[in-house]
C-alpha cells in the first residue's frame, strides 16, 4: 500500500495544483464579472494555460527536489529529444500540417453540408470584424489574408509561451507518468522492481523487460490506455470555461462534454509527437498552431448561415473524424511505445 501511495502521490498532486490553480483563475468568469468573448476573457484563457505547469513546478518542488534540473528538464521533454533530426522534421511537419488538417476539416465540412463557405464576400469575417470594418484601411479579403499568413507563420511561435504551460504538463510530464516512465516516477521502494516502470531497481539501473512480461508488446498496448486518460483529464480541466459554453456556445454547459471528445484525439496527436521524439516542443507548436487557426478558418464560413462548430471545422465532429485517421496512420506508420 505504501508503495502505491508513493507513486500516485505526485499525479495526485498534480492534478490538485492544475485543477485547483485553474478554478481559481475562473472565477471572476462565474461570478459574471468576465464575459465570453471580452478581452478579459482572453486574459483568463492565457492564464489558465499556465497552471498544469504550476502543477509540474509543485511536484518538483515537493516530490522530487533531489532530481538534477538538467535531467528534470530531459524527462520532460524541454530539451529537443535524443534525436534533434527528428525533432526539427517534426517541428516543420506541424507548422505546415496542421494548419492543412484545418483547411481539409473545413472543405469536408462545405462538401457534406455541415457549413457554407463565402470566399468571394467574406460575409462572416465582415461581421466579426463590426464597426472596426469602416477603420480598416484594408479590403476585408486582403486583411483576412494578412491574418492568415500570420496565423500560419507567426502566431504559432507567439502562442508557444501559453501553450508550453499546457503542454509541459499534459504531455510533458503526465503522459510519461502514466506510461511508467522512470524518469519522472518517483522510485520504488529499496530491494524491489517498480511494477511498471519497464523495470528500475532502487539503484536507478534498468531490467530490460521486469515488469512488462512481453516488453514490447505490452510497452506498446500501455499507449493507448493513458493516450485516452490523458485526454480525459485534459479536457476536463477546461470545464472552468467549457461549462460556460466555451468553444461550442449554443451548446451551454453540454460543451464541457463535447470537447473532452475532441481533447481525446488530439491529444493523442501530440502525445505521439512527444513520444515519438522525446520532446515536447513538437506538440507546444502544434497546440499554438491550431490555436491560431481553427477559429480563422470558420470566419470561411456565410453569415447568413453560420457554421456549426460542434459539427464543422477541425474542433467539430468532421475534424475528429479527420484527425482520428491522421493519429491511426501516424502510429501504423511509426509506432511508438511506453518510456524504457
Amino acid at each position: 500500500m505504501t508503495t502505491v501511495i508513493r507513486r500516485h502521490a505526485d499525479v495526485l498532486l498534480f492534478l490538485l495544483v492544475a485543477f485547483g490553480a485553474s478554478w481559481l483563475i475562473a472565477l471572476p468568469v462565474w461570478l459574471g464579472a468576465v464575459r465570453l468573448g471580452t478581452p478579459a476573457f482572453a486574459l483568463v484563457g492565457g492564464l489558465m494555460m499556465l497552471t498544469p505547469s504550476l502543477g509540474v513546478m509543485a511536484v518538483r518542488v515537493l516530490r522530487r527536489r533531489g532530481t538534477p534540473l538538467k535531467e528534470w528538464a530531459r524527462t520532460t521533454g524541454l530539451t529537443l529529444g535524443p534525436d534533434r533530426g527528428r525533432t526539427a522534421a517534426l517541428l516543420a511537419a506541424v507548422l505546415l500540417g496542421v494548419p492543412l488538417l484545418v483547411a481539409v476539416a473545413l472543405l469536408i465540412s462545405a462538401a457534406t453540408g455541415m457549413m457554407s463557405l463565402d470566399f468571394a464576400g467574406l460575409s462572416l469575417f465582415r461581421e466579426q470584424l463590426g464597426a472596426a470594418l469602416d477603420r480598416v484601411p484594408l479590403d476585408p479579403r486582403i486583411l483576412y489574408v494578412v491574418q492568415a499568413v500570420q496565423a500560419v507563420l507567426i502566431a504559432p511561435f507567439i502562442n508557444a509561451i501559453p501553450a508550453l504551460g499546457e503542454e509541459w504538463g499534459w504531455r510533458g510530464w503526465l503522459l510519461p507518468r502514466l506510461l511508467g516512465d522512470p524518469a519522472v516516477t518517483p522510485p520504488p521502494a529499496p530491494g524491489h522492481v517498480g511494477a511498471g516502470n519497464a523495470g528500475v531497481t532502487n539503484t536507478g539501473t534498468e531490467v530490460p523487460g521486469a515488469g512488462d512480461g512481453v516488453a514490447g508488446e505490452r510497452r506498446g498496448r500501455r499507449v493507448w490506455p493513458a493516450l485516452v486518460l490523458s485526454g480525459v483529464i485534459w479536457g476536463l480541466w477546461h470545464a472552468p470555461l467549457t461549462l460556460k459554453g466555451y468553444n461550442y456556445p449554443a451548446l451551454g454547459a453540454w460543451a464541457a462534454a463535447l470537447f473532452v471528445g475532441f481533447c481525446v484525439v488530439f491529444g493523442a496527436l501530440l502525445g505521439w509527437m512527444r513520444l515519438r521524439s522525446r520532446s515536447v516542443w513538437p506538440a507546444v507548436i502544434a497546440h499554438g498552431s491550431l490555436n491560431a487557426v481553427a477559429g480563422l478558418a470558420l470566419l470561411l464560413g456565410d453569415a447568413g448561415a453560420p457554421p456549426n462548430p460542434a459539427l464543422a471545422g477541425i474542433t467539430g465532429i468532421v475534424g475528429w473524424v479527420l484527425l482520428a485517421v491522421v493519429v491511426f496512420v501516424a502510429f501504423r506508420l511509426r509506432p511508438v511505445s511506453a518510456p524504457r
